[in-house]
């Protein structure tokens, strides 16, 4: 089981992580962060994650801070 943290102040929404995320484990916050922009949030609560890394690697900010396996 995996895990990623997400950084959401370094969001900008753009939502290439969601398209990109194998298992739809990432969404789109009905929050904002302190720039005003709503962030990508990870959702996990079925444990489906595998840490593949493939949204930290398609994220144009950085903001996908941390990956575990």
């Amino acid at each position: 089981m995996g895990r990623i943290v997400i950084n959401k102040d370094r969001c900008k929404g753009c939502g290439i992580c969601i398209e990109a995320c194998p298992k739809g484990l990432i969404q789109i916050s009905s929050d904002l962060n302190k720039y005003n922009n709503h962030y990508a949030q990870y959702i996990d609560n079925d444990n489906k994650c595998v840490g593949c890394q493939i949204c930290a690697k398609s994220c144009p900010d950085i903001a996908i801070c941390e990956v575990y396996r």
